[in-house]
């Protein structure tokens, strides 16, 4: 785990005709909470599509609106549009020193942005960044086969499974989805 994931959960699920973006809102400076009810996701109605960051929120608000700008371009086309946004991201003299990860996910993908400008499309329904992530994810997979639960009361259980566990990650959760 590297310093720039700390003080964030984001946690990306698809379950049954329901993508579920959900983070934490806490935001620390060092050692030190200086906001507890920060929004770390915003969705772009336009294309249905979600985008969660972690890390420094400058660089991820700016990755973010790379993405907005790149899902223009390209149509909507969500694949399309991170790898176009990757390439710029990785040869951009700029870009390339931007210290975030971002999750985007519309009704079908949900890709992870790593901090070095990769792109990782999830193979499973469920994915997870920042420091209380794993938790986050490995909750969220138990949960996914729990037939009576929808995809927001499962996202929420993992959340505050994560928060419970990752001291970086407090119970005021902001939730956004697409269907």
């Amino acid at each position: 785990m590297t310093e720039q994931f700390h003080s964030t959960t984001i946690l990306c699920l698809k379950k049954g005709d329901k993508t579920i973006m959900m983070a934490d809102g806490q935001a620390s400076m060092g050692s030190v909470v200086v906001k507890s009810n920060v929004k770390k996701i915003i969705k772009i109605e336009k294309f249905g599509v979600l985008a969660g960051m972690a890390g420094s929120a400058t660089d991820g608000l700016i990755l973010m609106e790379l993405t907005e700008k790149k899902l223009n371009q390209y149509s909507g086309q969500l694949v399309r549009s991170v790898i176009e946004m990757c390439k710029d991201w990785r040869t951009d003299k700029y870009l390339k020193h931007l210290d975030a990860t971002i999750i985007v996910a519309d009704k079908n993908n949900r890709i992870t942005v790593s901090g070095n400008g990769g792109a990782i499309e999830s193979d499973s329904n469920v994915c997870a960044i920042g420091s209380g992530g794993n938790f986050a994810l490995a909750a969220a997979t138990a949960l996914m086969d729990i037939e009576n639960l929808d995809a927001k009361e499962t996202a929420l259980k993992a959340m505050k499974i994560a928060a419970d566990l990752c001291i970086h990650t407090n119970h005021n959760f902001i939730v956004e989805e697409v269907s």
